[in-house]
């Protein structure tokens, strides 16, 4: 035991150098829940690691950080490989970060699935944004490598399938840090300069890292935002990656992106033979009913004798002229009957014939006398007569 007096500083540098010089301490591995996550602008990243019982404080500066392929989140088991040593100043220990990984599943796995629900919330896989593939692209750009077995089986699939189609290879790599921005710029050019109706992009099969070019960020907006429609051809059937979300079509592996990529002219042939068959079935057709029709006609007796058929319509005519005429006759007749029974109907009841018969029309200031009342003593009437009147006074 030392009776010496530290000063705090000297006792947190005694720590220090105790804690560096542990074995152990220098190189451990932590499993714990994140909490109370901070990503600083330096780019360092500032967290705590607990379980049930304790908790840790933890940096990882932003060197280690950079390698990090899934974006830290509060409450992700990880896996925590490091140093621990005292920060002088605070005196407080911590863990000091240089790899984290998530615990139970690989952090390739967790950084696709985060990636893969931000794109579908900004809409990137949205269906309503993919293009249609033209049916019979002229040209066809291929953007994979060169080297690899994916082009050959792109090319050959293209070639037998549906030769007329021009195919233009833009080489980039497929694999690797510099994938990604080789990618994206094949696919700017292709845009830019309009060289194909259609792009076919993707590689061979492969791990989750030999095919994690296709599920970066970068390449998935470049694909989005082409005006070219995209074929994302990557891996083999089980595998699915970030361009087969964006892509206007995803095929299971490159063969198969060429194969709905072009009709096959086998097939295009047998369908226009059976289009031919079916024509000319159809021409036949017409043509029998055109000859039954014209048959039809050369049997009418107007076509065999026009004379006859004239006479016929010109007695027809003579026929409904007479028919006209007596239906006129008939309906002058009813009409002047008719008139002459109106006319003496009419004559019998005029007032003349009556004053003929010997009767009078006395006649008031007001008009006919109908009955003695009407009159005043005194007034003047006149009485008509058949042939004149006569004026007196009433009584």
């Amino acid at each position: 035991m030392t009776n010496k007096i530290f000063d705090v500083t000297e006792l947190n540098e005694h720590i220090k150098a105790l804690l560096d010089s542990d074995e152990v301490l220098n190189g451990v591995y932590v499993r714990g829940e994140i909490s109370n996550y901070k990503l600083y602008p330096s780019g360092h990243h500032y967290f705590t690691m607990k379980d049930r019982d304790g908790s840790l404080r933890c940096v990882m500066f932003k060197g280690s950080a950079s390698k990090l392929r899934f974006r830290p989140e509060n409450g992700m088991k990880v896996i925590a490989f490091g140093r621990v040593a005292v920060f002088p100043r605070d005196g407080a220990y911590q863990l000091y970060v240089g790899e984290l990984t998530p615990d139970g599943v690989g952090d390739l796995y967790v950084a696709f699935e985060q990636l893969k629900e931000k794109l579908l919330k900004e809409g990137l896989f949205d269906s309503s944004h993919k293009k249609p593939i033209p049916r019979f692209p002229a040209t066809i750009a291929v953007i994979t490598s060169s080297a690899g077995a994916a082009v050959r089986d792109v090319i050959r699939v293209l070639n037998a399938r549906w030769p007329l189609s021009k195919v233009m290879i833009l080489p980039v790599r497929v694999q690797g840090a510099e994938a990604p921005p080789e990618i994206v710029g094949a696919i700017k050019y292709a845009n830019k300069h309009k060289v194909a109706d259609l792009i076919i992009t993707g590689r061979g099969g492969g791990s989750i890292e030999d095919l994690w070019a296709f599920n970066d960020e970068r390449v998935a907006r470049a694909i989005y935002d082409s005006v070219i429609p995209i074929i994302s051809a990557v891996g083999h059937e089980p595998d699915v990656t970030i361009s087969d979300f964006v892509a206007d079509l995803r095929a299971a592996t490159p063969s198969n992106a060429a194969e709905l990529a072009v009709p096959d002219i086998i097939d295009m042939r047998q369908a226009l033979m059976n289009l031919e068959i079916r024509s000319g079935q159809a021409l036949r057709r017409e043509l029998k009913a055109l000859r039954q029709r014209l048959n039809d006609l050369s049997q009418k007796r107007v076509l065999q004798s026009p004379k006859n058929y004239i006479d016929d319509k010109r007695m027809l005519l003579d026929f409904q002229s007479s028919r006209l005429s007596a239906a006129a006759s008939r309906k002058i007749s009813l009409s002047r009957e008719r008139y002459v029974r109106l006319a003496a109907s009419l004559d019998a009841m005029s007032p003349l014939k009556v004053l003929g018969r010997g009767y009078a029309i006395a006649c008031g200031p007001s008009g006919v006398i109908k009955k003695a009342s009407d009159v005043k003593s005194g007034e003047k009437i006149k009485v008509r007569l058949q042939k004149d009147e006569i004026s007196a006074t009433a009584d």
